[in-house]
């Protein structure tokens, strides 16, 4: 796994620190998922999890950074735009 980044997201109701430092995964992610790109190239290019040596850590690990990314999209981005 790369440096920084957590197999779950912390989550909060509003934008973390996490969040903050890691705002470039969840686009990366998200573009990821516009491709229909699978959850082992997404575990694998963009997290640095091997899902062939660790398949449950890495669709965990996915699954938890596309739910924080919807929720950044959906409702956290208020939050950056709030003053």
């Amino acid at each position: 796994m790369l440096p920084g980044i957590f197999e779950e997201v912390p989550w909060s109701d509003s934008i973390t620190d996490y969040d903050r430092q890691n705002f470039r995964v969840y686009c990366q992610i998200l573009d990821a998922c516009g491709d229909d790109a699978s959850i082992e190239e997404m575990a694998d290019l963009i997290l640095g999890i091997d899902p062939a040596l660790e398949p449950v850590r890495a669709r965990k690990a996915v699954r938890s950074h596309i739910d924080r990314a919807n929720w950044m999209v959906t409702t956290g981005y208020k939050e950056l735009f709030a003053g």
